[in-house]
Order: C-alpha cells, then structure tokens, then sequence
C-alpha cells in the first residue's frame, strides 16, 4: 500500500505512521511542517524496521506548492499511485468565542478545512481504484456530542470536515474511491496537553494512533461516507 498521512510530526499522526512502518510492504508518505519532527519520526521507524519504507516530507497542505512540489515528488517516489490518504493536520485554539478575532477563524478555516480540500483536490487524480480518503474530525464536531468552551472555531471547522466527507463519498463514487470521517475522542497528545493543560485522557495517543492507522487500511470495505465516533463517552 502507497499511504500518505498529514500533520505526522506528532500525536496521533505519528504514532500512525509507525503502525504502518512495521509491514514492510507499505510505503508511507509522513507529511508536516516541522522537518526536525519528521527526522525524528524517520529515525524511530528505521529502529523499529531497519526495511521500512517511509517518506518524510515537510510541506505546508495549506500554503505548499502542490503543482511544481509535492506532486511531481509524489509521481517520482509513489510511480503516482496513492492508496490511502489520511487528513490527519490540523490546528486548535482555546480562546473563549467573543475573545476571538476573524483572523482566527480565518486559522481555523484554513487549518482544518481549506488544507485538506486542496491536498484531496490535487491527490485525487493519483488515487487508485478501491482507494480511502481517511478525514480527522473531533468529538466536539459530532453532533448531540458535548461541547466546550473556547473550542468553537476549533469544533466547527472539524464540523465542516465531517460535511464535506460526506459529499465526498458521493462525488467520488465513479472513481470507486471511499471517503470516511473519524471523529475522534481525547487521546494524550501534544495539542491536548497544550489546549486542556492538567486534562488526562484515557487514552494514551499511541492507541488511537494504531486504531487509525487500521482503519484506514480497513474501514472502506465496510463504510463509504460515514462520519463514526471513536470515544468511551458520546456525551
């Protein structure tokens, strides 16, 4: 499997990639902003699997020049075929909502939205039949979920993502390529610990990171459009 997984320095990202790593017949695309993450999470898989093969790629989704970079990098390193993308980047503020600006917002919307659009736009064209687009979503986007305060750009450009995973699935059904959402519960990540100082989730990020990285080898043989909680607690 060609894989290509975004916001990979860290977190939940990170530990996906290293699920991957272990079979050395996946090639993984580790795509994010901070180069010496990325070194460090080359240097762990190569530890873990000396045969790995794992691509790490530092490349704003939101920013980068996908025409004369990534795409031409991708063509040369994947022969232009990609399997699965998993759309895992994404930013959080804290700030109580009449506390924040229109540029954040705007941080939000590009962030966690407009990021992802651009990488599907453009990744599509090398997606193999039978291929997953993996969304990253948040509890907090899930409807009937519970909310918190100083997360309402943060929840609602997850929300939107979740939207979006839905017309996707629809749109993409000539190319016979899934599209599906997790929305994701706590796990003891950098971005929690940095967000919810003191908050200890159940979860430790390396558990979430494994069920992430099987589903997204998995999950479109049973789902197409489906937006799915993964949490111990709906509210």
């Amino acid at each position: 499997m060609n894989i290509l997984i975004t916001g990979a320095s860290s977190g939940i990202g990170f530990e996906a990639a290293l699920e991957w790593i272990r079979d050395s017949n996946h090639t993984v695309v580790a795509i994010a902003r901070n180069i010496d993450k990325l070194k460090r999470l080359h240097q762990i898989a190569k530890d873990l699997n000396p045969e790995c093969n794992l691509i790490p790629v530092q490349f704003d989704i939101v920013t980068g020049d996908y025409e004369e970079g990534l795409l031409p990098f991708l063509n040369l390193k994947l022969n232009g075929n990609i399997d699965i993308i998993v759309n895992n980047a994404g930013e959080l503020i804290n700030i109580p909502f009449l506390e924040q600006t229109d540029a954040d917002w705007y941080q939000m919307f590009d962030s966690n939205v407009m990021g992802h659009v651009r990488m599907i736009r453009n990744l599509v064209p090398l997606m193999n039949e039978a291929s997953h687009i993996l969304n990253i979503s948040t509890m907090g986007a899930f409807q009937g979920s519970s909310k918190f305060p100083g997360l309402s750009s943060y929840s609602a450009t997850k929300s939107a993502l979740c939207n979006l995973t839905e017309l996707l699935a629809v749109e993409l059904l000539d190319k016979k390529i899934s599209c599906n959402c997790l929305a994701l519960g706590s796990a003891q990540t950098e971005m929690l610990e940095k967000s919810m100082p003191g908050y200890q989730s159940p979860i430790m990020a390396f558990e979430m990171g494994k069920y992430v990285a099987d589903f997204a080898l998995t999950g479109h043989k049973f789902f197409n459009g489906k937006i799915l909680p993964v949490a111990l607690l709906s509210t």
